[in-house]
């Protein structure tokens, strides 16, 4: 397996649902010289379901507090996976080397809490298979 950078950098509005999930699979799914980040516009908190889904497919999850763009240096990342529009906006003003993926947002998501985890499976599985579309070789 190989990919065609080796930097990586994940970024949502809070970093705490799907630039973590993103950041956890790539760094699964990628060759470990591939380095492997995330941020958010805003800094949330750790999500429960992210981790719980992750889980379900024997992924560790990055260890990293949730944390903004000041706090990592964006142009150390050969791309920038923007997952909503706002992280697009913020990243573009920072690097142009950025990719905008429209994914879900299980967050939106209302029901019981097995309808609430299958929207993080389904995150997950979008993901994963944009990750391997895009970055595996």
């Amino acid at each position: 397996m190989s990919t065609d950078v080796s930097s990586v950098l994940f970024a949502c509005n809070m970093n705490s649902v799907r630039s973590p999930m993103a950041e956890a699979l790539a760094q699964h799914l990628l060759p470990d010289d591939v380095q492997v980040d995330s941020c958010g516009v805003y800094r949330g908190i750790k999500d429960p379901f992210v981790l719980a889904s992750l889980e379900e497919q024997g992924v560790v999850p990055s260890p990293h507090d949730p944390r903004e763009f000041n706090e990592v240096d964006i142009e150390n990342y050969d791309v920038i996976v923007a997952l909503t529009p706002e992280a697009a906006a913020e990243a573009r003003k920072l690097n142009s080397r950025v990719e905008f993926w429209d994914v879900d947002n299980p967050t939106d998501t209302r029901g019981s809490e097995a309808e609430i985890r299958a929207a993080y499976a389904q995150l997950r599985h979008q993901l994963t298979d944009k990750i391997i579309e895009r970055f595996v070789r």
